[in-house]
């Protein structure tokens, strides 16, 4: 639909490409109707589809009408600049070769602005684009004008000037009877080819501007936001390295726990995110969103070495306080089968709720390492305290066991015994289970 009234809300009239046969046009005629770029669907950036329908739209087009408002004229986006301004690098990367294709402009809503006035505009912006498009050599001295037919039609409004308006539209529709032969609308068209090739034709044409790879580049919009927040990233890192509070921590930590370490850190850290938000407020989201990502993992594997030796003193600090514990239960008295696992049990649980006060927001360090460290160093020196005590309690109990036994062995070897060994034997019981109730 290139023309409706305006009683209907503003939507996109078309989605894609659309493909009909022209009546009462001849000869056989077929016209496309394409997806527009229009500001209020598609925001401030043009849909790589958008650019690939345009360039197609050229590539395999006679004529091509480009639907202006009159008040748009001179706006880059509004008229198509930008649009244009990629179907013609398209043609220099020779996605596809010019074709004399005629560029008619449909200036709609005319005002008293001269005719020659509003063309005016249009040649100097095509000028302009054409200008500003690196050329190969062989294009270099090229005027565009060898390479495309321009037209400027202006229509009349239909909402306050309808009868203007349809006879301007039948006069229009005029011109694209018989618009191949010489003089007419598509009369300097190249490269011609039989109708029979054309879907064939059209459909690699399609798949090479599909390849094309320079229609992802990042606008302008994005290429300044990545710079700037780039920039403001970088500067917040720099404020957060001379930060005096952190490196009163990073050097405290060198020697000593730090209490607090994971709450302290994580408010430093947000303080520095909370500020390039404020610096980054008005950049594209995604751009500045990704930026901020990179300089919250370049923060926390700044602070990662810091923390990772914290963790390191609270092992080592553990350790000693349950070597402490555990030899004062035993000269109290107590059993070491049954303070062990206790007090084993109680130092990592003391451990683990150290290691949460250390933790820093979103940085899912694991504890594991230094934690089976600190369960293994536990668990050897149990086992050492264990050999130690089993060793003295056997010289011990060899001394008792010698006093006990020497004087009544005696005596029973120097009785008059048939069997003096089974009294031996039963008297050895008797005390060794004596010298292990001790124990």
């Amino acid at each position: 639909m290139l023309f409706q009234e305006g009683t209907y809300p503003l939507s996109t009239t078309t989605e894609g490409i659309w493909l009909a046969r022209c009546i009462g046009i001849q000869p056989f005629t077929l016209v496309m109707d394409l997806e527009g770029t229009d500001g209020l669907d598609h925001g401030e950036e043009e849909p790589v589809l958008l650019k690939q329908i345009a360039t197609f739209a050229v590539a395999v087009s006679d004529i091509v009408l480009l639907n202006v408002w009159c008040c748009d004229l001179g706006r880059e986006n509004a008229t198509n600049n930008n649009i244009l301004r990629t179907v013609l690098q398209a043609m220099m990367q020779r996605l596809f070769d010019p074709r004399s294709t005629t560029l008619m402009f449909v200036i709609r809503d005319k005002t008293r602005t001269p005719l020659g006035n509003l063309e005016s505009i249009i040649h100097k912006d095509i000028q302009r684009i054409w200008d500003s498009i690196p050329k190969s050599r062989d294009l270099h001295s090229t005027s565009i004008y060898e390479l495309f037919t321009v037209e400027v039609v202006a229509l009349s409004s239909y909402d306050y000037k309808e009868e203007d308006f349809n006879k301007e539209v039948d006069d229009l529709r005029d011109r694209f009877v018989n618009s191949i032969e010489p003089g007419r609308l598509a009369g300097r068209r190249k490269a011609l080819a039989a109708a029979s090739e054309f879907p064939s034709a059209a459909v690699q044409i399609w798949n090479e501007i599909k390849g094309y790879k320079g229609f992802d580049l990042p606008s302008y919009k994005v290429l300044n936001s990545t710079v700037r927040c780039h920039d403001i990233a970088d500067s917040k890192y720099d404020s957060f390295q001379k930060n005096e509070e952190w490196r009163g921590i990073q050097e405290i930590a060198q020697s000593h726990p730090v209490p607090n370490f994971g709450k302290k850190l994580s408010t430093i850290i947000k303080t520095c995110l909370t500020e390039y938000d404020a610096e980054t407020t008005y950049f594209d989201e995604a751009v500045r969103m990704r930026i901020r990502k990179q300089l919250e993992e370049k923060l926390l594997k700044l602070v990662q070495p810091t923390h990772r030796s914290i963790l390191g003193r609270i092992g080592c600090d553990a350790l000693e306080r349950f070597k402490e514990s555990f030899d004062a239960a035993l000269n109290g008295g107590k059993k070491l089968a049954l303070v062990a696992p206790l007090y084993s049990k109680d130092f990592m649980k003391q451990f683990d709720g150290a290691c949460a006060d250390a933790a820093i927001d979103n940085a899912n360090w694991g504890t594991s390492v230094v934690r089976d460290s600190l369960q293994c160093g536990i668990n050897l020196y149990v086992e050492t305290v264990g050999v130690g005590k089993v060793s003295e309690l056997k010289t011990v109990y060899e001394i008792k066991l010698k006093a006990a036994l020497a004087e009544p062995v005696k005596g029973l070897l120097l009785e008059d015994r048939a069997d003096p060994w089974l009294a031996i034997r039963k008297l050895l019981k008797t005390e060794t289970r004596a010298a292990a109730d001790g124990f």
